[in-house]
């Protein structure tokens, strides 16, 4: 399995469509373990690019801070599991949480429509 995390000063960025770079991490889910990872730059901002490029990539999850409904549709279209709300840390600690079971999701913290000049697409 490949988790893709949007990464912003070296830490799951929250705001999803802004991140600075992706890490890929590939795990073995039954061992518990991770098996590689990488750390690409992110594409420029685009509507409907991420999802895309984050397929080509192999990503088969993404975990992510904030995402608006557009992404998130755009990501189960491309048959990308989607894992949001999640705490701003280090992309180690998350993917150990979730290969653990432990993971805390919440409530994304996107709310486009709401004068969110920034978006989290």
């Amino acid at each position: 399995m490949r988790i893709a995390i949007p990464v912003s000063g070296g830490l799951l960025a929250q705001h999803f469509g802004h991140c600075e770079q992706f890490e890929l991490i590939d795990v073995d889910v039954a061992a518990k373990s991770v098996v590689h990872s990488a750390v690409l730059p992110a594409p420029p901002h685009a509507h409907g690019v991420l999802p895309r490029w984050l397929h080509e990539n192999g990503a088969n999850l993404v975990i992510a801070g904030g995402m608006g409904a557009g992404a998130r549709s755009l990501f189960q279209a491309a048959g990308i599991d989607v894992l949001t709300g999640v705490e701003s840390r280090s992309t180690n600690a998350v993917v150990e949480d979730y290969l653990k079971g432990t993971l805390v999701t919440g409530v994304t913290s996107c709310n486009h429509g709401a004068g969110h000049e920034h978006g989290c697409h």
